[in-house]
């Protein structure tokens, strides 16, 4: 089975083609047939398309919005210059998996789009203004390029948290602001952190019930899971991506009341403040240099800038707070787990973080963090440690894809029936 994954943003296409079935799923052995990128949508994008055993295609083009974008990567993929296996004609791509980053209380698990999802994706719009209409938007031209007879998959970001318990999902305001405006924590990156677990048990030889863990996605944006018997307990993403962890260039938790004494002292009107806990703080902010953790890790650098090293040190902070209240919370795990763009390339954020937690059952070994291996998925902890630990890295397209054929195989057997 052929599955075209696409993830819409405000003005990009990301997509793949995984080819798979539910033997090769099982055993790990799905195939990445081609990726690519769209970006600055709405202009002279910059197109990127590789195919595996191509050269890659890089070019200009001007391109108008999602359709046109999603049409030029399906003209692309048919195409006899991309040459994909199994792929020469339309047919040939069985179905379509949409990354939707909020589902709101409504969607809980993925789902095949109909025009009811449409407009449960459309009614979340308020709570991802940024996000959500361009999902929805890839898929209303995936519907239209591909044809009515290709399934149309949503899987949501915000999914995964659906099962963390309302004693962790909702803040202690006034309870009217739930009820009437749905304020709550969903937590996001839920894709990433679903793929963790699963791999996790796979790697471990447990059951999903088994599955007792902490997964830190660390990247750019950045966040923390609790996983307690395979489903998400709690995470430190709350009604926005902007609650949590130092980020990028986002603030993590911070006291609300900093947000009205910058407006009183600065004269910045509320919206100033947030684009600016979203854009110019975390890693940029305390640094004044970048929001890139590969630089200020540069070893002249971090010698010589006081703040540079201080903002890896309040990131590595906040992240190790986060997995002792977690280990608290939880009443142990038995594995903590890395990915992301930072935690998968950089052992020395793995070890600044996991330095100190010995107390808690949690070692590494510096000659496995360190390694230079190429493995994926690898163990890092020491023989003793009581807590493992793992690199694994991050592939929400795959999630995707599984739950594409989860849900289109699901649908073939109802029918068969």
């Amino acid at each position: 089975m052929n599955i075209l994954v696409l993830n819409c943003g405000s003005s990009s296409v990301k997509f793949q083609i995984i080819s798979t079935d539910a033997s090769r799923a099982a055993k790990n052995q799905d195939e990445c047939l081609a990726k690519g990128l769209v970006e600055r949508i709405g202009g002279l994008a910059l197109i990127s398309f590789e195919a595996k055993g191509r050269a890659p295609l890089r070019e200009d083009a001007p391109i108008r919005d999602h359709r046109e974008a999603i049409k030029r990567i399906v003209a692309w993929l048919e195409s006899p210059q991309s040459a994909i296996k199994g792929i020469s004609s339309l047919s040939d791509i069985h179905a379509v998996g949409h990354r939707v980053v909020h589902g709101g209380e409504k969607f809980k698990t993925a789902i095949l789009v109909d025009k009811d999802v449409e407009e449960g994706i459309a009614d979340c719009m308020e709570l991802a203004p940024l996000h959500n209409p361009a999902n929805l938007r890839g898929i209303r031209a995936a519907q239209e390029i591909l044809g009515a007879s290709t399934a149309q998959v949503a899987v949501f970001d915000t999914a995964f948290h659906s099962s963390i318990p309302e004693t962790s999902y909702l803040y202690p305001i006034p309870y009217h602001f739930y009820r009437r405006l749905k304020i709550r924590r969903y937590g996001f990156h839920g894709i990433s952190h679903q793929y963790i677990a699963s791999r996790y048990q796979a790697l471990a030889g447990v059951s999903s019930q088994e599955s007792n863990l902490i997964s830190l996605h660390l990247g750019n944006g950045s966040s923390v899971c609790a996983v307690k018997e395979g489903k998400s307990f709690d995470t430190s993403m709350g009604f926005t991506p902007l609650e949590g962890l130092v980020m990028g260039t986002r603030s993590g938790d911070i006291d609300a009341s900093i947000v009205e004494y910058i407006s009183h002292k600065e004269g910045m009107s509320i919206a100033e403040i947030i684009s600016m806990l979203n854009r110019e703080s975390g890693l940029l902010g305390i640094s004044g240099i970048t929001s890139d953790m590969r630089e200020l890790l540069d070893e002249e650098r971090e010698s010589q800038d006081r703040r540079a090293h201080l903002a890896i040190d309040i990131f590595c902070l906040r992240a190790r707070r986060y997995i002792g209240a977690y280990l608290a919370e939880m009443g142990g795990a038995d594995a903590v787990v890395f990915t992301g763009g930072i935690g998968e390339n950089s052992p020395q954020i793995r070890e600044r973080i996991c330095a100190g937690l010995g107390p808690l059952g949690l070692t590494l070994d510096s000659r496995k963090n360190l390694g230079g291996l190429p493995e994926k998925e690898r163990l890092i902890s020491s023989p003793d440690s009581r807590i493992k630990a793992y690199v694994i890295a991050a592939n929400e397209e795959l999630l995707i894809a599984r739950e594409v054929l989860r849900l289109t195989n699901s649908t073939l057997d109802v029918q068969k029936m």
